[in-house]
């Protein structure tokens, strides 16, 4: 598949563009801070309804105005869709689908699929679970879009039982009634139904992924120890192990393990357990690549998870859009060529770069010039507003 067509307003830093891309490798061009990434994260909205470099919408939409639009014509296997998101301040998002309004924004997902790799991606390797548990979630609803409806109902059912947890907690010296007790027991139900579904997809997703990052990563590094991601259950890898491929047994375990570490929870206030609580461990042969791998073998390790993304997202038939934002300048010449080698296979690869030496040459690609003036877009605000520039359409030999 591939993007024909962006349109963005008042999304980050460009007020008003509109874009007309193919198949093949295009280079976004100039200095960093003008506004490139933006391109690829408005893209990259479409697939994923977030952003990779904030947790909220708000920093997406343009200082001083009140909301943002992404459109983008999809092309997949010869059909067109198009899809327009609306961010709003403190209100709900809207989309719709060739200019049909859908009910909620995630039923967009899956009409654009793309693999972003970026700099913020060390964290994968080198931060906290969560980047991960994000990774793995994504890629998920990617492939699975209705998934996205799971996840939505689990974080809702955690905040509401970690809620109800602080609550009790606060009256702890007491003994709980039986009418707190018996609610308790049916926000355990409800976390164990959802956390079931979205453990027993997690699981599945990573069996699936493994020699995917296995063989990017020997690609990436010939030579090397093997890459190994496994995935680190709360409920304990022992028990987990006899209940995996069993939602049913999968829950009933969630529902055990809960009422084993309720006082715990009481105390803290919070919930201990469930799918929030796992990690994906990553290795280098034996060693835990967090803590252990030197900068390159991070490098490394967070290209693998893509590319291993990227090459399942293939198998399954789809051809992802591929967005590498400003990637090749933080790569040594050897990781270069091999993300090169992949990205050339790919049928639309959208690259961001400060330098164009940066981009191997073994991808011919048509660039894009970028820049960011101040200017007064018609509302009497004067911004810093992104354009394109008019050498846009230069070729690379």
């Amino acid at each position: 598949m591939f993007v024909r067509h962006l349109a963005l307003r008042s999304f980050r830093s460009w007020y008003d563009v509109t874009l007309d891309l193919t198949p093949g490798c295009t280079v976004f061009l100039g200095p960093n801070g003008h506004g490139k990434t933006n391109l690829l994260e408005a893209i990259h909205y479409l697939s994923a309804l977030g952003s990779h470099r904030v947790a909220t919408d708000q920093p997406l939409i343009q200082e001083g105005c009140d909301a943002a639009r992404i459109t983008g014509i999809a092309v997949n296997a010869g059909r067109e869709l198009r899809v327009d998101v609306e961010l709003h301040a403190g209100r709900a998002n809207k989309a719709k689908v060739n200019q049909a309004p859908v009910r909620r924004p995630r039923e967009i997902l899956g009409i654009v699929q793309s693999v972003l790799f970026a700099p913020e991606d060390l964290s994968l390797v080198k931060g906290d679970p969560g980047e991960r548990r994000r990774f793995i979630d994504e890629l998920l609803v990617t492939r699975r879009p209705q998934l996205a409806a799971v996840r939505a109902d689990y974080d809702r059912i955690l905040r509401q039982r970690s809620a109800l947890l602080k609550s009790l907690g606060a009256s702890r010296g007491r003994k709980l009634d039986s009418s707190a007790l018996t609610t308790l027991e049916v926000w355990d139900g409800h976390l164990a139904e959802t956390g079931s579904e979205l453990l027993e997809a997690r699981l599945a997703l990573i069996h699936e992924l493994q020699p995917f990052v296995t063989d990017s990563y020997a690609g990436i590094a010939p030579g090397s120890r093997p890459a190994i991601i496994e995935y680190r259950c709360s409920l304990g890898d022992e028990a987990l192990g006899q209940v995996a491929g069993d939602r049913a047994g999968l829950a009933d375990k969630i529902v055990a393990v809960l009422r084993a570490n309720r006082d715990r929870e009481l105390d803290r206030g919070v919930c201990l357990v469930g799918p929030h609580r796992d990690d994906l461990e990553l290795r280098l042969g034996e060693q835990p690549a967090k803590g252990y791998a030197s900068h390159g073998e991070s490098w490394s390790f967070a290209l693998a998870l893509r590319l291993g993304s990227f090459g399942l997202l293939r198998a399954d038939g789809t051809d992802p859009v591929l967005l590498l934002d400003d990637v090749f300048a933080e790569l040594d010449t050897k990781r270069r060529e091999a993300l090169a080698r992949h990205a050339a296979g790919a049928e639309q690869v959208l690259i961001t770069a400060a330098v164009e030496d940066d981009v191997p040459a073994v991808l011919a690609a048509s660039v894009r010039g970028v820049r960011a003036e101040m200017s007064d877009p018609g509302d009497n605000v004067v911004r810093r507003v992104s354009r394109l520039s008019d050498w846009s359409r230069s070729e690379r030999v």
